[in-house]
């Protein structure tokens, strides 16, 4: 039984792999009337489980107004419309002017989230991207290439922070990534992961440094669908400095609501 409503889901579908899109996320592709989807970085698996008499429409050839007058028609007509996006659509996603457009022709919409390619990839390295007594923050941006950044978001300032770097969008631009972090103070042996088209079945992993990663991203040919994660949080041996980055969530000394330290009564 259909109970969606007549508006727009926009629905992250995941990295890649069609299991890792949410329950809820499945289940509106699986009753709307409609699905729009972003056909070049959508697996064609998971759209196949929309329902028979569904109709699927590619939008990887669409510009913004094609895309939302598709979208609005079919409200209109009282249809429910599935907007399939790649990972999660808050980040990356070039979701926002699709919104601002929906808002205009007065289209109801809501937003299911998804898991997105830096978790992905996260996952598939077997890194934690927070270690304590390494780094607590992860920045996600991108480097500046033919669309720009807010001057206050170059990637040499918030590099600055040495925090662990998570870069959408910059497979084609590892020169300009190596040489600003360096500016930033970063050490050349600093580690780096790339991951291309992660949880995908051609999915491909590159460890490398700072140093290396311009010539190592070459010799394997990447130049697009990679997240590039950069930082201590991504050295192999971490395991190998025993407990001195260990979190203090399971010590047994330290204390919390649902916990007593050790000794106390």
């Amino acid at each position: 039984m259909n109970n969606l409503e007549a508006k727009v889901y926009i629905v992250g579908a995941g990295p890649g792999d069609p299991d890792l899109i949410t329950l809820k996320g499945e289940r509106i592709l699986r009753e709307a009337d409609v699905i729009l989807y972003t056909d070049s970085l959508v697996s064609e698996e998971l759209i196949a489980r929309a329902r028979a008499d569904a109709m699927i429409l590619k939008s990887a050839g669409m510009a913004l107004e094609e895309i939302v007058e598709t979208m609005v028609t079919h409200v209109q007509q009282g249809k429910s419309v599935a907007r399939i996006h790649t990972g999660d659509p808050a980040v990356y996603g070039a979701i926002f002017e699709q919104m601002v457009q929906l808002k205009k022709h007065g289209v109801p919409f809501e937003i299911v989230p998804g898991v997105s390619s830096v978790f992905a990839s996260a996952a598939v390295l077997g890194a934690e991207l927070t270690v304590p007594g390494l780094t607590q923050t992860v920045i996600l941006t991108r480097a500046e290439g033919r669309t720009p950044v807010p001057e206050k978001e170059k990637l040499k300032d918030l590099a600055a922070h040495h925090a662990t770097l998570a870069l959408f969008l910059s497979a084609t631009l590892t020169k300009k990534v190596v040489r600003e972090l360096l500016e930033a103070g970063w050490s050349q042996d600093t580690p780096v992961a790339v991951v291309q088209r992660a949880t995908w079945p051609d999915q491909r992993i590159v460890r490398s440094t700072l140093s290396r990663l311009d010539e190592d991203m070459r010799q394997n040919g990447i130049r697009s669908h990679a997240m590039i994660l950069a930082g201590w949080a991504l050295d192999e041996h971490l395991g190998e400095k025993g407990d001195a980055l260990r979190s203090k969530l399971y010590d047994k000394t330290f204390t919390h609501g649902y916990r007593k330290g050790a000794g106390v009564r």
